[in-house]
């Protein structure tokens, strides 16, 4: 059968190469079993990226507490409560009825959950975000100081699964510019994170001024292990 194995030194140049360029990498690990994510977390990686939220609930229970868990995928208001004991950082923020709800767990909790507000910049209708005229509209309101457990560090933007450059790097400038504008509304020195760039774009992404990452199929390979 085929069995998932981590590739440690693809890793080690990758993770190199960020930190050159003081990028975060975001181990994208969704539906890699737990030794996989043991393996590169005895090479010094701490942040994971989960896209469903009872794995991730499932991975947080048994692995190491020091991980930093950050959710990447598209998050539904009733599943919130699952992970706002213990999530690092929420990506995928796209709705305020959704920043509404985070905030309410986070009260809950009694901590201050951080999160990215998620932008459409991709050409696939199916990909979600705030589009610019709304990311605008919610900054200026002032609206999001209501939301007191609540730290919004950044943007995230997923570009289109295109092969061309060209339109990568402008959907890559446009999140860009929207990050520079949006920094204009938050003053408290935590907006500071760009989440732009995965495993065939990040190296642009990073040139377009990407800080953090989310990289996962360069990470792990597919190997041959013994039949069952």
């Amino acid at each position: 059968m085929l069995i998932m194995a981590v590739n440690t030194q693809q890793y080690q140049i990758i993770q190199n190469e960020l930190l050159k360029d003081q990028v975060q990498l975001v181990a994208v690990s969704k539906t890699k079993p737990n030794e996989d994510l043991q393996a590169l977390y005895d090479l010094g990686q701490r942040a994971f990226g989960e896209n469903y939220v009872q794995e991730l609930v499932d991975k947080e229970a048994s692995l190491p507490k020091d991980i930093q868990w950050h959710f990447i995928g598209h998050l539904q208001s009733n599943k919130v409560k699952y992970i706002a004991p213990f999530v690092h950082l929420i990506h995928g923020v796209d709705t305020e009825k959704l920043l509404q709800e985070i905030n309410k767990q986070a009260v809950k909790n009694n901590r201050v959950i951080d999160c990215l507000l998620q932008v459409h910049i991709a050409t696939e209708e199916t990909k979600f975000g705030f589009d610019g005229p709304a990311l605008h509209e919610l900054l200026i309101s002032g609206r999001v100081a209501n939301y007191t457990n609540i730290r919004i560090r950044g943007l995230m933007g997923m570009a289109s699964f295109s092969e061309d450059q060209t339109l990568l790097s402008n959907e890559f400038t446009m999140l860009k510019s929207y990050y520079d504008k949006a920094t204009l509304a938050f003053t408290d020195g935590h907006f500071n994170i760009l989440s732009m760039g995965m495993s065939s774009d990040y190296q642009l992404a990073i040139t377009k001024g990407s800080n953090m990452v989310r990289i996962g199929s360069l990470l792990f390979g597919v190997g041959l292990g013994p039949c069952s």
